[in-house]
């Protein structure tokens, strides 16, 4: 599939109705072009989830989908690319999903997932990321480094970047991610630290790669943390691309850019041996 025919099946496919809804369109959204045969669910830390490659330092991707929607199952393509690009297993979990399972509910399963893995690199796309970075300040100890593609970070209006406010992004808006958030997150403040990591203390991370692209909403929340956190004394390394949409890494067979985004995570990460 090329980009176009994924432009117009991204528009063809709208994530909207009831949370079922979203999440059965998502899923059809995700497995355009090729995707790999799915591995069976198994259990880690009393999460299900499913692994990708083997061997090496794992690593754990918490799947992006505003807390409502995404999986192991549509995040299968980069999760298998990532794992062939390092020679390591990566482990997808299926945290808990909003609105029947509010926040904490996804911190307490992916850190008990962490927990049970033991050392391991994280990464987390979208609202994924904004997990990834809640569970790296909590278990600093057993996050080696971290990769943060296009993070939730703010929720109090700090991210104004015009792209929120302007229909340029085909798979999100500002609406949108709104109303995705406050299902799991809601009942928190917009400036607590849990839903709002800009407000963390982040000197604490393990080194830290921030992806983001400029026509995307999440493009400040992304650009505002890689600004923190350096300045707080994390050791930051970002990579804004161009003319791209929110989650563009879920075709790499479609986008020569989604492979380079995994390529870059992959060096941030190390190879096999998590070097």
């Amino acid at each position: 599939m090329n980009r176009a025919a994924l432009e117009q099946h991204i528009r063809d496919t709208p994530v909207e109705g009831s949370p079922a809804n979203m999440r059965a369109a998502f899923l059809a959204l995700a497995q355009a072009g090729t995707v790999p045969d799915l591995p069976p669910q198994q259990d880690v830390g009393g999460c299900p989830g499913r692994w990708f490659g083997q061997g090496g330092k794992p690593i754990v991707w918490l799947h992006g989908g505003g807390y409502v929607f995404g999986g192991s199952d549509s995040h299968a393509a980069p999760a298998q690319a990532l794992a062939d690009l390092t020679g390591r297993a990566v482990f997808v979990p299926d945290y808990p999903l909003a609105p029947e399972h509010p926040w904490p509910a996804q911190l307490t399963a992916a850190k008990a997932v962490v927990d049970a893995i033991g050392s391991c690199d994280l990464v987390g796309d979208s609202a994924g990321g904004h997990l990834a970075l809640n569970i790296a300040l909590e278990r600093m100890g057993l996050i080696g480094k971290l990769a943060v593609l296009s993070p939730n970070t703010d929720r109090s209006g700090q991210s104004t970047t015009r792209v929120r406010n302007t229909p340029r992004d085909l798979m999100n808006d500002d609406a949108q991610d709104r109303r995705l958030s406050d299902m799991a997150l809601g009942h928190l403040p917009d400036d607590d630290p849990a839903a709002s990591p800009l407000y963390a203390d982040l000197s604490g991370l393990p080194p830290l790669l921030v992806t983001a692209t400029t026509r995307e909403v999440l493009l400040d929340d992304s650009l505002l943390l890689a600004r923190n956190a350096a300045q707080q004394g994390a050791t930051v390394t970002s990579m804004i691309l161009p003319d791209l949409f929110h989650m563009w890494h879920l075709w790499p067979d479609a986008t020569p850019q989604a492979i380079e985004i995994l390529q870059s995570v992959a060096v941030h990460l190390g190879g096999a041996a998590g070097r």
